[in-house]
């Protein structure tokens, strides 16, 4: 994706989900170490390692791909210690006629990331849901993933587990 595109869309997606009032940032929850030992606590939003994900659905997979994050996939990640900060369906376009699903995570440090997807992908009841969801066909045509942290200048932002 071009760059130009990538950061309108990128600029677009954290005006979203910075809080509507100005105010500090919510204090330090957490180090890289503790954070990645319990993963119940959010990371801190001033440092945290941010993943914007876009989904290419298969045609016609849409509807399925937003069922199976909504009643598994989010519960999933947050189980193996990622913070879901925010999901959209892109509205349809000449390029993605179905659109795509575009969501950030949040995570402490790249090795809490690497660990949690790592355990994630493992996990028992993931690659049952995976087979199940995907029985009639893959759900995903294209991931695309892109690494962000926050710049000095960034509204605030409050990464909560949810």
């Amino acid at each position: 994706m071009p760059f130009a595109k990538c950061f309108v869309r990128l600029a677009v997606i954290i005006a979203c989900i910075a809080p509507a009032t100005a105010g500090a940032l919510s204090p330090p929850q957490a180090t890289s170490d503790t954070a990645r030992s319990d993963p119940a606590r959010a990371p801190d939003p001033r440092t945290a390692i941010y993943e914007l994900r876009t989904y290419y659905p298969a045609p016609g997979k849409l509807a399925a791909l937003n069922a199976r994050f909504r009643e598994h996939t989010l519960a999933l990640f947050a189980r193996h210690g990622m913070t879901n900060v925010a999901y959209w369906n892109e509205a349809p376009s000449p390029e993605a006629p179905d659109g795509r699903v575009i969501y950030v995570l949040a995570y402490p440090d790249r090795a809490a990331r690497d660990a949690a997807w790592k355990a994630f992908g493992s996990d028992p009841e993931w690659r049952a849901i995976a087979a199940a969801s995907e029985a009639n066909g893959k759900l995903v045509a294209k991931v695309d993933s892109v690494f962000m942290t926050m710049t000095d200048y960034s509204p605030p932002l409050s990464l909560k587990r949810r």
